[in-house]
């Protein structure tokens, strides 16, 4: 068996949430714990830091890491979805887990796999722990995938759960509600281990206050204690922001690499981690601190967030897929200088795109298209519920057709914005 025999045995024999939607959710810990047992319960021997929310887990995964990673500890990182390569979802101080281990890992495992019938994230994160094991990681930092009550991640004992923040998002999984989607998130708070919530919101941090009290957890609101009073951009391309703690300067100038605007409430919330994982003799300097968030892509090789593809005209990609991750993204597009804005957007089809619609400029022209997965909703009914929102454009057989399209049609002054779907995104960076 050869790489990409093993790729194909695993995308076509096991059902994976990212492209085949609802058939691939599995509502139990059932086959996550049997191939844990299986395993030799993995987990058990290495660290490890617990990250779930609406948005921002991904980021803050990667922050974290490249953190870690310029202390010294050899850093797991497990993320999800993977943009170009299956790889990316395993990483070890960045470096993604090598081919020829994934190969050896569906040779040597395809009997258990075939009788466990896992979905493809349950032997993601199976796969993910093992390599972690065998590769003697310090410390890994572990994303949840939807969720986190049922997610297959939540099997670890870590030494901080961190809940960035609660958005509307996989309601047919998680619940209608804000209080419900935040009661399936607090499932990752464990007794006695502390927990950190990104964004303290009015409406669900009840559920994490009684929480806590149940498990007798000390529970920390990062924005609480911290706030980023100003950002601007570097002569280098580097985000630069000051940093207030109760008032008092914390940290000034503090550079980031990655260049979203929503990537302030992020930093506050690795900066709370950081600080509260110091009980755990994780040690790390201010210059350590400073040089890892100054170099999250290149540490980590994080991508899809703000990421700027070309210039004149400016083309940029993010993978913001649902209305509070897209609602930040346009206020930063608005506050940029263009002639044109050119949108090339798709979706997934088991999403109400409405809310999402509904903060799109009209202003701007919009190349409808669709990726290359069955999730995908059709371009042809994502523009007629664009045209509700008088958002006009037109239809492309492609997203790489659909950015040639918009390449040719923009000047040098225009900007060129790719997302609605991670899926999109995927397929042009």
């Amino acid at each position: 068996m050869n790489y990409k025999q093993a790729i194909d045995f695993l995308f076509s024999s096991l059902p994976m949430y990212q492209r085949t939607g609802k058939v691939a959710y599995k509502s139990s810990l059932k086959n996550t714990l049997a191939l844990d047992e299986y395993f030799g319960y993995p987990h058990r021997n290495f660290r490890s830091i617990h990250i779930a929310g609406t948005n921002g887990k991904g980021s803050v995964a990667h922050m974290l890491a490249a953190v870690l990673q310029t202390v010294g500890y050899r850093t797991g990182l497990y993320t999800s979805p993977h943009l170009t390569d299956f790889r990316e979802r395993i990483r070890i101080d960045g470096e993604m887990i090598p081919e020829d281990r994934v190969t050896g890992f569906v040779r040597d495992h395809k009997a258990i796999i075939e009788e466990i019938k896992p979905s493809f994230f349950e032997m993601t994160v199976a796969m993910a722990f093992d390599h972690f094991n065998r590769e003697k990681v310090d410390i890994a930092v572990v994303e949840v995938g939807m969720g986190g009550r049922l997610d297959s991640t939540n099997i670890i004992q870590p030494l901080l759960s961190v809940i960035t923040n609660i958005g509307m998002d996989h309601n047919q999984f998680l619940g209608d509600t804000m209080y419900q989607i935040a009661r399936e998130k607090s499932g990752i708070m464990k007794p006695g281990i502390p927990v950190l919530i990104g964004q303290k919101q009015d409406e669900v941090s009840i559920v994490f206050i009684k929480r806590a009290q149940e498990l007798g957890c000390n529970l920390h609101f990062a924005d609480q204690d911290m706030q980023v009073e100003y950002s601007l951009k570097s002569p280098g391309n580097k985000q630069i922001m000051q940093v207030y703690s109760e008032g008092e300067p914390y940290l000034k100038s503090l550079e980031t690499d990655l260049l979203g605007f929503y990537q302030k409430k992020n930093i506050l919330t690795v900066l709370k981690a950081i600080e509260i994982l110091s009980g755990n003799d994780i040690k790390v300097t201010e210059q350590q601190l400073r040089r890892g968030l100054a170099n999250i892509v290149e540490l980590t090789g994080l991508r899809g967030r703000w990421e700027i593809l070309g210039s004149n005209p400016l083309i940029i990609a993010d993978t913001a897929h649902n209305p509070e991750g897209m609602k930040e993204v346009i206020e930063q597009i608005k506050q940029m200088p263009w002639k044109n804005l050119h949108i090339i957007i798709g979706m997934v089809d088991d999403k109400d795109p409405g809310k999402l619609l509904a903060l799109l400029p009209p202003e701007a022209k919009y190349y409808f298209c669709q990726a290359s997965i069955p999730r995908a909703m059709d371009r042809e009914e994502l523009a007629r519920k664009a045209l509700k929102f008088g958002l006009y454009g037109q239809l492309c057989p492609s997203p790489e057709r659909a950015f040639e399209i918009a390449r040719s049609a923009a000047s040098e002054n225009d900007l060129i914005f790719i997302g609605g779907s991670t899926f999109l995104v995927a397929e042009l960076v």
